[in-house]
């Protein structure tokens, strides 16, 4: 099973533009990230259109942020990237007149809202700001 990795990477971007002095291209970004330029465009989007970061085209352009990392949280980002589920187990729906399915269903989907309620709260917490310290404090700000 393939996970998805755009929050990961989303944070990778907007830690490194802080680090970076708040501002990159698309062709940085895609080196960063191992793809391509057009990957990064189509991805950034999402935080473009969430006013976390800015957007400039033609020659020296690219990506700026927008806001501060102070003000922007792990949460933020990963409701601006739109994710459906945070988990990849969930509910079968194979027989639903069954009571077993159903029973089953019904413990299932308890336990995953109990987790992505926790999960939500505690990313709601963490500042990109910290996450930008963390490197900083360990000196490993590296050129990805």
């Amino acid at each position: 099973m393939q996970r998805d990795t755009r929050l990961a990477r989303l944070l990778h971007i907007l830690i490194h533009m802080q680090l970076r002095g708040g501002a990159t291209t698309s062709k940085t970004i895609a080196l960063m990230l191992h793809t391509n330029p057009v990957v990064v465009r189509r991805t950034m989007a999402a935080l473009r259109e969430s006013g976390y970061v800015k957007s400039t085209g033609g020659p020296g352009g690219g990506w700026a942020l927008a806001c501060d990392l102070n003000d922007l949280t792990v949460r933020d980002v990963y409701q601006a990237i739109g994710h459906t589920a945070p988990f990849a187990i969930g509910p079968a729906t194979d027989n639903r007149a069954c009571p077993v399915e159903a029973a089953v269903n019904r413990h299932i989907n308890e336990a995953l809202s109990s987790a992505e309620n926790t999960l939500l709260q505690l990313i709601g917490e963490k500042r990109l700001s910290e996450i930008a310290r963390d490197v900083t404090s360990s000196k490993v700000v590296q050129n990805d």
